[in-house]
């Protein structure tokens, strides 16, 4: 018992002694200087860092693809908010596609932007039995309301004084289209099954050049399938060619720089033996072409198509295809 007690005693007084030295050891700390090292009056008072800095985020997601910023935009509420502002689909959607900014649009850029990159082209929404194969070739402009469709490959451009579409393919291959909606075209490549028989096992294929307003597929009359397409002009090439061409221009800038590029043909149609399709597209035009085999060369039979907004509405859409005869 008076061992437990001595040592109780013995804790207890350790405790305070201790205590008080630890005391004295902070007073002394207290009245020491500590060496510090020198700082600009200038950072005195630092700011922190703020992750959720609505500028910084809209800066940065001009760095980003369209993938990219889905991700971003999907993290929470607040980034959702910043990504989805319709300035920064708008950049992303004129880079990705590389057009110039064409003004007012009836539907925001987030959904502009994925009516182009989800992959739709127009045989998806119809027709698609007879589609076989496509290619997106790009995005061109149209700042006039004219359009010139050519089908020949020529160095020299003929304009059409004509006013029936016939006549004017009939004396020059080309002819002019009025009444075309402003603004960027997305411009595909398709493969569909040839027209004369309607039998699903034809084998028979034909090449189209298939452009359109980047509006189109957002549109209602569209979707329910009241605009359809038109044929507007044909015209048969009976003697023999080397290829199947078709070319759409905004007439504005038929003979402009930029367009220069479509009529250099032997830079981009490929080597006689190259079959495969190939294409080309410029600010304000596009153009396809597939060289033929020697026995192939039997002659073409070109079809224009359009589609308009409503009965008397602006041209929406341009196709071209080129059937073997």
């Amino acid at each position: 018992m008076i061992w437990r007690v001595a040592s109780y005693i013995y804790q207890e007084i350790s405790n305070v002694l201790l205590s008080k030295s630890i005391e004295r050891m902070r007073k002394r700390l207290k009245r020491t200087k500590g060496i510090c090292s020198c700082s600009s009056p200038r950072c005195i008072n630092h700011s922190t860092f703020n992750w959720y800095e609505q500028d910084l985020w809209t800066y940065i997601a001009r760095f980003l693809d369209g993938r990219s910023l889905v991700m971003l935009g999907a993290t929470n509420k607040w980034f959702n908010s910043v990504i989805m502002q319709d300035c920064i689909w708008k950049f992303t959607c004129l880079r990705d596609l590389q057009v110039p900014d064409p003004g007012h649009v009836a539907f925001s850029w987030s959904k502009l932007y994925a009516s182009v990159v989800d992959g739709s082209h127009s045989f998806i929404f119809r027709q698609q039995e007879k589609h076989i194969d496509w290619m997106r070739i790009g995005a061109f402009s149209f700042d006039s309301e004219v359009a010139f469709l050519s089908q020949r490959m020529s160095a020299s451009v003929k304009i059409p004084k004509q006013e029936n579409i016939g006549d004017m393919l009939q004396s020059c291959g080309s002819c002019l289209l009025r009444k075309i909606k402003t603004g960027i075209w997305i411009a595909d490549l398709q493969l569909v099954r040839c027209p004369v028989c309607d039998q699903e096992k034809c084998e028979g294929t034909m090449q189209m050049l298939d452009a359109r307003h980047i509006e189109l597929f957002l549109n209602q009359g569209f979707q329910d399938g009241s605009w359809d397409y038109e044929l507007v002009g044909s015209h048969e090439i009976k003697k023999k060619v080397r290829g199947a061409y078709g070319a759409i221009f905004d007439f504005k800038y038929l003979t402009s720089k930029s367009t220069a590029g479509i009529f250099d043909y032997k830079s981009w149609i490929g080597q006689p033996n190259d079959f495969q399709p190939k294409a080309i597209i410029a600010l304000h035009a596009v153009a396809v072409n597939t060289n033929l085999q020697e026995n192939q060369e039997a002659g073409v039979l070109i079809k224009y198509h359009t589609m308009r907004a409503g009965a008397e509405g602006e041209i929406v859409s341009i196709r071209i295809s080129q059937q073997l005869l």
